[in-house]
């Protein structure tokens, strides 16, 4: 008992020393996120918290002009154009590898479309693209999949399934916020508020509720407009949540005194858990920590991200500024300024209700009549530097005004606006190289969790190329790469209309036909596919059923089995991948000459069989 009073005093104790040292991340995010959402009026205080400043003069313009907002969209839409399409490589050249790679790409297509993975990743790229990191959490649940028993008090056991959520960076705290990526943290604390009732769902056990302190949006900013009237904008404010308490996981890499690493969870104030970390998610069979970093752009010498926001704040704060006194001038232009000699008239009557058009003023008599002061012409350095700070927006965002610019097609030709959209694409290439390699750590993590914990048959459903209904049953073993690579390259630029005339400008060229001209029902299907149509031809493809089939027939030949040949078969089509076979799977390996024989005998009734088709007898 009082090891476990001083493991939690420990861990506790490291948890606060994190949040403090972090405190200045914090900061950054919440700013950022007011700043997209539209409350740009607020800073960082002599306390260390992010304050709202108020107005100066009640007749001061408060306006916001948001260009963070749409900036962020564009890049957003761009961003989500990367699609989770991956495929494993096989880790030999022998059939089972071979095999078992195809398994694995199906786990990841399943797994893809049942965990909806692509909303998850425009998720988690929308927290990095405003704060500069994100986080998703790989984990084992065992109480998703199918119902495998039941047990006596009426519980169902179920198979357990992979489980993918996205974590904000507010919720993950590592060791030292000077390591450069996840690999060089010894530790990593998760940390996330649940109420009372949520943690006695989760461990059966029941914690003191307190009022713990979360972030939350919020309507009630009134500081913004100008003179005769006021605006609200959402903010993001620290509140409280009651009846609440932490829960930490502690997550400790494997060392000399835990080879296998360490999880610590605590609820509250209680221990929950004290042991090794259950997943074995690392290269070679090691145990990693269940997280994969995301982030917007790097910065030299630290754990967390770079927003594009925390650039733009300076620039959005100077375009307020700049619009909100060109109107205060414009204010001073359209309701002049009145100068009235002391006592000459009623001064609460002319404040309240001004010069209105018909109205009698009436002044004291010997005294001047009240004049407006003259005015001048707005200056010309507000429109100078408005038009400065925007194209600032467009040079330091990535983005640029192509889309919005309606003169493009007449005043640039077609080169100069592609090499326009390749420079424009090519300033996103480290946020989408960033996504593409947590896609793929994502992916490894899903494989090697199955080969983990799938000890029993397991069900996957996928849509096959040919628009079919797939079933596949695999297990851990069936499992033995997790090189994950991408079908495509950049998908960034890679959008409908530019692949549909990469695709027409190959039929063109006639690379998409055989040696006799004709394109194939399966390519056919494919170019239907890629430019928009979906599974058009859905025809029988015989040429690929024949293959299959040829396949199906190496592996049982291979383990010894006799097979006949039969009349329907394609015999050009079995030879060739029966000999593919042979050369490049049983001479390439020693193997037994009965194998050999088995499968030379099969070639030669395929030939005598051709042989006497070609002869018409």
């Amino acid at each position: 008992m009082r090891k476990e009073i001083d493991i939690v005093k420990e861990t506790l104790e490291d948890f606060e020393a994190r949040v403090k040292q972090r405190k200045n991340f914090d900061n950054q995010w919440q700013m950022n996120m007011n700043f997209y959402m539209g409350n740009q009026y607020c800073d960082v205080g002599y306390g260390g918290f992010v304050r709202e400043t108020d107005k100066q003069y009640f007749w001061q313009e408060r306006e916001v002009f948001n260009h963070i907002a749409p900036i962020i969209d564009v890049r957003l839409s761009k961003l989500s154009k990367i699609k989770p399409r991956m495929q494993v490589l096989p880790a030999t050249n022998e059939e089972g590898d071979i095999y078992t790679a195809k398994v694995g790409k199906k786990i990841l297509d399943s797994v893809t479309n049942k965990m909806n993975l692509t909303a998850k990743i425009n998720q988690a790229t929308k927290w990095s693209e405003i704060c500069g990191t994100s986080f998703y959490k790989i984990s084992w649940n065992s109480n998703l999949g199918q119902v495998v028993a039941l047990e006596d008090d009426g519980g169902k056991i179920k198979m357990g399934d992979v489980e993918i959520s996205v974590c904000s960076p507010f919720e993950i705290y590592p060791d030292s916020s000077t390591h450069e990526s996840l690999s060089d943290c010894q530790s990593i604390i998760h940390a996330r508020a649940y109420t009372t009732t949520q943690i006695k769902q989760m461990f059966g056990i029941e914690v003191e509720g307190k009022d713990v302190n979360v972030y939350s949006l919020d309507g009630s900013s009134s500081s913004l407009g100008g003179l005769g009237y006021s605006g609200l904008s959402a903010k993001l404010i620290e509140t409280t949540r009651s009846d609440s308490a932490i829960v930490l996981e502690k997550y400790v890499k494997p060392n000399e005194t835990h080879p296998d690493g360490r999880l610590i969870i605590i609820a509250g104030d209680k221990l929950v858990f004290d042991g090794e970390m259950p997943y074995i998610n690392g290269a070679d069979g090691k145990r990693e920590f269940p997280f994969v970093r995301q982030i917007c752009n790097e910065e030299v010498g630290n754990f967390w991200g770079v927003s594009m926001i925390s650039r733009l704040i300076p620039i959005q704060r100077a375009y307020n500024a700049v619009k909100n006194r060109k109107h205060e001038y414009l204010n001073r232009l359209t309701l002049g300024v009145l100068a009235v000699e002391d006592g000459s008239v009623d001064i609460d009557n002319l404040e309240e209700e001004g010069l209105a058009p018909g109205k009698i003023l009436v002044y004291r008599q010997g005294s001047n009549a009240p004049a407006f002061l003259g005015g001048e012409q707005v200056p010309s350095d507000f429109e100078k530097e408005e038009e400065r700070l925007l194209q600032e927006f467009y040079a330091l965002s990535g983005t640029s005004e192509l889309g919005t610019m309606d003169n493009v097609s007449a005043s640039l030709s077609g080169v100069a606006l592609e090499l326009l959209i390749d420079e424009n694409e090519s300033r996103l290439i480290f946020t989408t190289d960033s996504i593409k390699s947590a896609i793929k750590t994502i992916a490894k993590h899903i494989l090697r969790l199955y080969k983990q914990y799938s000890t029993f048959p397991r069900l996957i459903k996928i849509m096959g190329e040919d628009g079919q209904l797939e079933v596949l049953y695999f297990k851990g073993n069936d499992i033995s790469s997790d090189d994950v690579q991408f079908d495509t390259d950049n998908e960034t630029n890679n959008t409908l209309s530019q692949r549909r005339d990469m695709i027409f400008s190959l039929l063109d060229k006639g690379l998409l036909s055989d040696e006799n001209g004709k394109i194939s029902t399966s390519v056919r299907n494919k170019i239907m596919e890629n430019i928009g149509f979906g599974i058009w031809d859905t025809s029988v493809d015989l040429s690929d059923l024949h293959n299959k089939n040829a396949d199906q027939e190496n592996v049982r030949m291979k383990d010894g089995e006799s097979v006949s040949v039969k009349e329907i078969d394609d015999h050009e089509l079995h030879l060739t991948q029966h000999i593919a076979f042979m050369l490049k799977v049983l001479y390439a390996a020693d193997v037994e000459s009965k194998i050999e024989e088995n499968f030379l005998k099969h070639v030669r009734e395929h030939k005598a069989m051709q042989s006497k088709n070609e002869k018409g007898e």
